[in-house]
C-alpha cells in the first residue's frame, strides 16, 4: 500500500530527516540507497518478515532509531491512555445502560438510546475537537493538548471513553434487560426481594458477561480511536507514530507499530474471553 502512494518515498523521507527546505535530489539518492528502495517491494517486505522471527524490527528510516525501542516508549503512553478512557467509558456506560435497562421502553431509555446513536455516528477527531474549543479554548479548564501533565490525560481520555461508552452503553442497557427479564431474576423478585437487592445478588454476574464479551470486541473500536485521538491532541503514543509514519514514509516504524497494535488486539481479546469463562464457567463446558 505504501508503495501504491503518489510520490516518491525517497524524497518524503528525506525531508522528514533534513526539512523540506533542505532537500535535494542527492540526498533523495543517498536515502534510496541507503535503504534499499530500489530493491523489489516484495523482496523488501520477505527480509521484514525474516528479522521479525528474531524480534528484530528494523530501523526508523526517518530518525535511524531502533524501532523496537521507539515502540517501547510509546506504548506506555498509549496502555496509559487506553486505560483511563476504558475507566471513563465504564463510569459513564454502566449507570446509564443499568438505569435504562431496568426500565426498558421508558423515556430515560429512548433518550439514552438516541444520545448513543449520535454520538456513535461522530467520528471520533469531531467529538475531540468539539472537547477542545469547549473545555480547553472557551473554558480553559485543560490543556488543550501535549503531555506530561496530569491536566493532559483529560481531553484524550474523555474523547476516547465517550466514543466507547456510545456502544457500550447499550450493550449494558440490553444484557441488563435480559437478565430482569430472565426466570430467575422474576422469581427472586417473588420472593420478595426487593429490586436493588434482587439485582445486586442475582443480575449483576449474569449482565456482567456480555459486557466483558463486548469490551474484548471494542478493543478494536479503542485501538482505531487511539490512532485518531493521539493525533489530535499531540499525544506521544504509538497512534501518533503510526500517523507520522505514515506520512513520513517511515515503512519499518510503519510495521513495527501496526504489527504491535494487531498484537494488542489479539492479546485484548484473549484476556477479555479468559475473564468471561470466569464470570460464567458454563462457558467452559
Amino acid at each position: 500500500m505504501m508503495e501504491a502512494l503518489p510520490g516518491d518515498a525517497a524524497y518524503r523521507i528525506a525531508a522528514g530527516r533534513y526539512g523540506y527546505d533542505m532537500v535535494t535530489g542527492a540526498a533523495a539518492e543517498q536515502v534510496r540507497s541507503e535503504l534499499g528502495l530500489d530493491r523489489p517491494a516484495a523482496e523488501r517486505l520477505l527480509t521484514w518478515v525474516g528479522q521479525t522471527f528474531t524480534f528484530d524490527l528494523g530501523q526508523s528510516a526517518v530518525t535511524g532509531e531502533r524501532v523496537g525501542h521507539a515502540i517501547d516508549h510509546q506504548l506506555g503512553h498509549t496502555v496509559e491512555l487506553a486505560l483511563v478512557a476504558v475507566a471513563v467509558a465504564l463510569l459513564i456506560a454502566v449507570p446509564i445502560g443499568v438505569l435504562a435497562g431496568l426500565r426498558p421502553g421508558s423515556l430515560f431509555d429512548r433518550i439514552s438510546a438516541a444520545l448513543a446513536i449520535v454520538v456513535r455516528a461522530m467520528p471520533a477527531f469531531l467529538i475531540g475537537i468539539v472537547l477542545m474549543l469547549v473545555l480547553a479554548v472557551e473554558l480553559g479548564l485543560v490543556p488543550a493538548a501535549g503531555h506530561g501533565h496530569g491536566g493532559n490525560f483529560v481531553l484524550p481520555a474523555l474523547t476516547l471513553g465517550i466514543v466507547l461508552a456510545s456502544v457500550l452503553t447499550r450493550v449494558v442497557r440490553n444484557a441488563v434487560a435480559a437478565t430482569v427479564a430472565s426466570d430467575a431474576f422474576q422469581f427472586a423478585l417473588h420472593k420478595g426481594l426487593p429490586m436493588r437487592a434482587a439485582f445486586l445478588r442475582h443480575g449483576v454476574r449474569n449482565a456482567a458477561v456480555p459486557v466483558v464479551a463486548y469490551l474484548g470486541v471494542q478493543m478494536a473500536l479503542l485501538l482505531e480511536g487511539v490512532v485518531v485521538v493521539e493525533s489530535v491532541f499531540s499525544w506521544p503514543g504509538i497512534g501518533h507514530a503510526l500517523t507520522h509514519a505514515i506520512f513520513e514514509r517511515d515503512v519499518p516504524m510503519l510495521q513495527g507499530t501496526a504489527l504491535t497494535l494487531g498484537l494488542m488486539f489479539v492479546l485484548l481479546s484473549f484476556l477479555a474471553d479468559l475473564a468471561c469463562r470466569a464470570l460464567d464457567p458454563r462457558l467452559n463446558t
